[in-house]
């Protein structure tokens, strides 16, 4: 015979948020690659090749706002190069800046993140490190801080380079050290500008 009082009890827990024994199906990821941290605690709940290589592309950028955040402020002044605003693949997102122009690196950000503007990304690289190599070796060594094993970066924009590469792992990484940063998440979260 059982105990109703038992069977009541145990439900009320579960009710409560104990963990019961009830199997959580595996998502369905569509994604070659994906990996899912626990932004506050940094444990990997989610993997589907989390350790392969792949191009980032722009989410390269992330990585590109948080070096820049942490090494400018945001009323500082970006003169763009001729590198800068010419180095670009043909049909590569840009402002069309050109040699000489101006912006705040507050501006630059938003150009950076709402519009995965290229050639804003090298301005940015060239004010912190001087020069777009420069500014890669600055993420690579912040992504080797970071915990990233499967990462090397060769420029700022994430524009085609068979050496510049992450994994899905390393990425959630970049990405859960980007978004502690407020003015990153403020500018990223911001719908137009």
């Amino acid at each position: 015979p059982s105990d109703p009082s038992a069977s009541q009890s145990q439900s009320a827990g579960q009710n409560a948020g104990q963990t019961s024994n009830t199997a959580v199906a595996e998502p369905v990821i569509a994604a070659e690659g994906a990996a899912l941290l626990n932004a506050s605690t940094g444990k990997l709940l989610f993997s589907k090749n989390g350790d392969t290589k792949f191009y980032p592309a722009s989410i390269t950028k992330l990585m590109t706002a948080l070096l820049v955040l942490e090494n400018c402020q945001l009323g500082d002044t970006v003169t763009f190069s001729r590198t800068a605003t010419e180095n670009l693949e043909s049909g590569a997102v840009s402002l069309k800046l050109t040699e000489g122009d101006k912006l705040t690196v507050e501006q630059c950000l938003y150009g950076l993140l709402l519009k995965s503007a290229n050639d804003v990304a090298n301005g940015l690289a060239e004010k912190v490190s001087g020069s777009v190599s420069g500014f890669a070796g600055l993420m690579n060594q912040k992504a080797a801080a970071l915990g990233c094993t499967g990462t090397h970066f060769v420029n700022p924009n994430g524009l085609n380079d068979s050496n510049h590469y992450t994994t899905p792992y390393d990425m959630a990484l970049i990405a859960r050290a980007a978004f502690q940063n407020d003015t990153l998440r403020k500018i990223d979260t911001t719908l137009s500008y």
